[in-house]
């Protein structure tokens, strides 16, 4: 009888013939056909941004970006960028150069140092919810109601005017002060400058590591040698980011500035509203290019600002 030889039928060694769960195909699973990938319906929940965006702020900026190069009858020109170097409206928008440098540097150191004080000092435990609890609502308090305060505190029969006259003898508006001038505005941007700076900047204090200062202590490093060398270097962008987020918010206000001094105070966003909807002030055309400088300085600011907290970003990672 010929000798038979049992061989397995794999050439290779019984492990690799060992077939995995994974590998049996489902017989209850039906294949997707290829090329057709199924709809992510994670997209409905950003879509009412995008229509927004779309409405509120691409749209508008589209219309205003061709109304600045047509004239009234609606041809192509180049007058209404040539108006804007005309005396009146460079000083409209050296002033709110000024208004915006001065809020946003005050309000940036300000808000840095009170977001130290609650973050990094050693306060009570209550003091920091109740800070960013305040500058939640802080921050987004302007246009008429925040006039309106200004006036009731710091006007000519304002409340901190009539106690610093009648129990300190201190007359306020014998020194020059006005809250319709150029300090009362900045004084009153400060209002939600402040509390905007303190809810930009906790996050990049909240980011430095205790490894940092212990090491830093280690090593014989004093305090003043950790914010110069350690703390600092890391802070500068997210800091200097922060202002320029600062100065656009305060170069694009106009409920504030008009409900607070009118139109005694020439100010872009100001002038721009005579242009639009203003009697004597009417050119239209001019006044989306008004419009149209402030859209690329505010954007400048805000692209600024992005590349700061992207170095910043990549500083902490």
């Amino acid at each position: 009888m010929p000798d038979f030889v049992w061989a397995p039928a794999c050439p290779v060694s019984p492990v690799s013939c060992t077939v995995s769960a994974d590998s049996i195909p489902n017989p209850g699973r039906i294949p997707a056909p290829p090329g057709n990938k199924p709809l992510n319906l994670n997209l409905l929940g950003v879509l009412p941004f995008f229509v927004f965006a779309l409405m509120f702020m691409l749209l508008p900026t589209a219309y205003l970006m061709v109304g600045a190069f047509q004239d009234a009858e609606g041809h192509f020109t180049l007058n209404n960028l040539a108006g804007l170097l005309e005396p009146n409206v460079l000083s409209a928008y050296w002033i709110s150069f000024k208004i915006s440098i001065a809020s946003s540097v005050a309000g940036g150191l300000l808000g840095c140092l009170l977001a130290w004080a609650a973050v990094l000092g050693k306060l009570p435990g209550w003091i920091r919810p109740t800070l960013m609890t305040f500058s939640g609502v802080a921050s987004n308090f302007a246009g008429v109601p925040l006039a309106f305060a200004f006036l009731a505190t710091l006007g000519r029969m304002g409340l901190v005017t009539i106690l610093l006259r009648t129990y300190l003898d201190i007359n306020i508006y014998s020194t020059g002060f006005s809250i319709l001038s150029f300090t009362g505005l900045t004084l009153t941007y400060l209002y939600f400058q402040i509390p905007l700076m303190v809810l930009i900047i906790t996050p990049a204090l909240e980011g430095l590591k205790k490894e940092w200062r212990e090491a830093c202590d280690c090593l014989g490093g004093s305090t003043l040698q950790y914010w110069r060398f350690i703390a600092l270097p890391v802070l500068w962008p997210s800091i200097l980011g922060a202002m320029l987020l600062l100065f656009a918010n305060a170069f694009g206000a106009v409920a504030t500035a008009y409900a607070l001094t009118g139109s005694s105070l020439n100010i872009v966003p100001i002038l721009l509203y005579a242009q639009i909807r203003g009697d004597v002030l009417h050119n239209p055309n001019l006044g989306y290019a008004m419009a149209l400088g402030m859209i690329v300085i505010t954007g400048l600011a805000n692209a600024g600002y992005m590349v700061l907290r992207s170095k910043t970003d990549r500083r902490s990672a």
